[in-house]
């Protein structure tokens, strides 16, 4: 019988620990969080604008109506998901400002 060989990668998984990464650039982290909502919304508004051509197709088609509505339903699910997206990285970003303004020793609310 040949031996079993087995190959342990875990180096290419290595994941830094909070104390390798040194200081969190907020900055950077908004800015991240902000770029990627933004994505999120164009992604919402270009899918939105499909979904709406498809049901006007599906209207000017009646031939191809079926497919045109599932076209626009799949370009609807799409547009949901990518607003679904967007809210998620708008509160990643709030709370990114949160971290950094604890981390500059803001003011604590009390009440």
């Amino acid at each position: 019988m040949e031996e079993e060989k087995h190959h342990h990668h875990h180096h290419l998984f290595h994941h830094k620990d909070k104390a390798e990464e040194g200081p969190v650039d907020y900055e950077k982290e908004i800015k991240h969080h902000k770029h990627l909502e933004q994505i999120g919304k164009l992604g919402t508004v270009a899918a939105g604008a499909y979904a709406l051509h498809e049901k006007h197709e599906a209207k000017k088609d009646p031939e191809h109506a079926h497919k045109h509505k599932i076209e626009e339903e799949i370009a609807a699910a799409a547009a949901v998901g990518a607003g679904g997206f967007a809210f998620h990285e708008h509160h990643e970003k709030k709370d990114a400002k949160k971290e950094e303004k604890k981390a500059e020793g803001g003011h604590h609310h009390l009440f």
